[in-house]
């Protein structure tokens, strides 16, 4: 794979504190880190319409009410090779408002990996705690007061 920056659009649904992220583990790291829902931009493709086409994709969800929160950057080693990535923040509503009170939500990436989306309390990701990715997000989120409590 040739070394590349990769244009990426996640979404930070929330939940009163929590927000809805799924778990990945670094296997060479041994580290077990969190994430919001998204992926890769595509070519000719507006980072909004990715996080509605994402979260179609990977849990069978429609969100509405998109709106981006920020652009982090994000430059990495994930199992052992680096990674370079702009991130698109967004917040959104989820369209089926049962979806709040369901957990976990069952997902499938790309790749064919399956995971489990899980809303988690903001404060999880304080200085000490897991990971939350990517860079920088815990500040965004915590400065814009995106979750409450």
């Amino acid at each position: 794979m040739t070394a590349r920056v990769r244009p990426k659009a996640v979404c930070v649904c929330a939940r009163g504190d929590a927000i809805l992220v799924n778990a990945a583990t670094d296997a060479v790291k041994g580290e077990t880190f969190y994430g919001p829902l998204g992926g890769e931009i595509e070519f000719g493709e507006r980072a909004a319409d990715a996080v509605v086409r994402e979260l179609r994709e990977e849990v069978g969800v429609e969100v509405a009410d998109v709106r981006r929160l920020g652009v982090l950057e994000n430059v990495f080693t994930y199992e052992g090779a680096p990674g370079h990535e702009i991130v698109f923040v967004f917040d959104a509503r989820l369209a089926d408002p049962t979806l709040y009170d369901r957990a976990p939500l069952l997902g499938v990436e790309s790749n064919g990996v399956r995971f489990e989306a899980r809303w988690m309390p903001l404060a999880t990701f304080a200085p000490g705690g897991p990971p939350l990715y990517p860079d920088g997000l815990y500040a965004l989120l915590r400065e814009l007061g995106t979750c409450a409590g």
